[in-house]
């Protein structure tokens, strides 16, 4: 029996598949085609009912079986963008180019990582870690309850709207930004505000500090008192930088950790540290 070829209407319920389907987007990783296998499975119920005919379904599956890759957390936007476009070509299939879906994820995966890596590994990741390990270290339960709430809570929210957004309004969202020129903007805003927590953690989240002293001119001289006096936290940036520069140089992680405990051993025996 022949299938009906009129295209069913995307309605909310469907982009709601679509979102859930979107926290499965690492779940078949490929070095091949990275996240596109699970960016398929997300699309499938849109396509389903787009493409009632088998023929023009699977070419679609095809379609979105292209490489694919950026940050998860802004994937669900991309997602809602090509199901607006899917929804267009099913609609007019003789005048719409089908191509231009596939450009579209390609232009978008690349700035919009950028932008969800600065925000969610390099920034509300960062914020949300250092409050929970400063909460934990004092025995606080609410540690780790506020690191998942701080950095899920916005992960959330961005995937959930974010498929929205990207269906709806995406398009014209997109051609706004990329005329302003904010993409790099927004980037490097980000950036910035991740580097800063960083930097602020290395101070308050390592403690690392001497009791060495020693004798000038008949007076006792403590080293711990004289760094803090040239640059509070010397020590603990100094080990922050030096870590930083073994990786730098390809010391593997487990070297590194390995080193840190053989070394604050054999220092705390000492007296050094």
């Amino acid at each position: 029996m022949e299938e009906q070829n009129k295209p069913g209407e995307i309605t909310k319920k469907d982009l709601k598949k679509v979102f859930w389907r979107s926290f499965t987007l690492q779940g078949s990783f490929t070095y091949e085609r990275m996240q596109a296998l699970g960016y398929l499975y997300s699309l499938i119920p849109l396509l389903i009912k787009l493409y009632p005919n088998s023929k023009e379904r699977a070419e679609a599956y095809q379609r979105h079986l292209a490489f694919f890759n950026t940050t998860p957390a802004v994937s669900s936007f991309i997602m809602g963008i090509s199901g607006a476009m899917e929804q267009k070509n099913a609609k007019d299939k003789e005048n719409f180019d089908k191509t231009t879906i596939n450009n579209i994820k390609v232009a978008l995966m690349g700035p919009l990582a950028g932008i969800g890596d600065s925000f969610f590994w390099g920034t509300f990741r960062v914020i949300a870690a250092g409050i929970g390990i400063s909460l934990a270290s004092d025995g606080n339960m609410l540690g780790p309850i506020l690191f998942l709430l701080l950095y899920n809570v916005p992960h959330f929210l961005a995937r959930y709207y974010g498929t929205f957004v990207g269906f709806n309004k995406g398009t014209d969202l997109l051609d706004k930004i990329q005329e302003k020129g904010q993409f790099e903007k927004i980037s490097l805003s980000a950036s910035v505000l991740g580097l800063i927590v960083i930097g602020a953690m290395t101070g308050t989240l390592i403690d690392l500090s001497t009791p060495l002293s020693f004798s000038m001119q008949g007076s006792e001289v403590n080293l711990q008192d004289t760094l803090d006096e040239i640059m509070p936290k010397m020590i603990p940036l100094g080990l922050t930088l030096f870590i930083l520069y073994l990786l730098k140089k390809s010391v593997k992680v487990n070297y590194i950790m390995l080193g840190i405990i053989v070394i604050g051993i054999v220092s705390s025996v000492l007296g050094i540290f």
